[in-house]
């Protein structure tokens, strides 16, 4: 009888050990895949509630996001033309947001002291995270930090209300 003979008992064991292995691996590969994924998710906090009562310029309010509004100038953006092929002003009333279609009109409103305008997205950013948007130097100065750089803001998607077709043949 040899001590080192393996007994029978033993390949089995090693096969387990190997299985059970590759199991917690495989839990963990999938525990970390869900944490990059939700890590990777937006900061900005986007609820979908809509007024369907038109403001005083004519738009309703599609949704709302919060979170940090930072400026970007033309010498910032790298020259002068923007994501959608337009030419960038540092004076426009214009903005940059990560997913929002070209076009869009947002109001972004300084939670700090209240002052609001209304821009429209023709760029893309802000690239930062835990940052919504992105206005320009001169709607920076306009909301009140400018010179501070950052703020906390409310953006409001903007949309024009759809006037149904009965209410547009009895005002003609």
């Amino acid at each position: 009888m040899s001590v080192l003979a393996p007994t029978p008992t033993e390949p089995i064991k090693a096969t387990q050990t190997m299985n059970m292995t590759r199991n917690l691996k495989s839990v963990a590969l999938a525990i970390a895949g869900v944490i990059f994924a939700v890590s990777c998710s937006s900061t900005g906090h986007a609820n979908t509630q809509t007024t369907t009562k038109p403001n005083e310029q004519g738009y309703v309010v599609r949704s709302v996001q919060r979170g940090i509004a930072s400026w970007y100038s033309v010498k910032t953006n790298g020259g002068t033309h923007t994501a959608s092929g337009e030419r960038f002003s540092n004076a426009s009333g214009t903005a940059a947001h990560r997913t929002l279609p070209f076009g869009t009109r947002v109001r972004v409103i300084n939670e700090s002291n209240g002052k609001s305008e209304i821009v429209r997205i023709n760029n893309r950013g802000p690239f930062i995270k835990g940052r919504v948007i992105d206005v320009s130097i001169g709607t920076a100065e306009k909301l009140g930090f400018r010179q501070r750089g950052i703020t906390k803001v409310r953006v409001e998607v903007l949309a024009k209300p759809k006037v149904a077709t009965t209410e547009k043949a009895e005002k003609e």
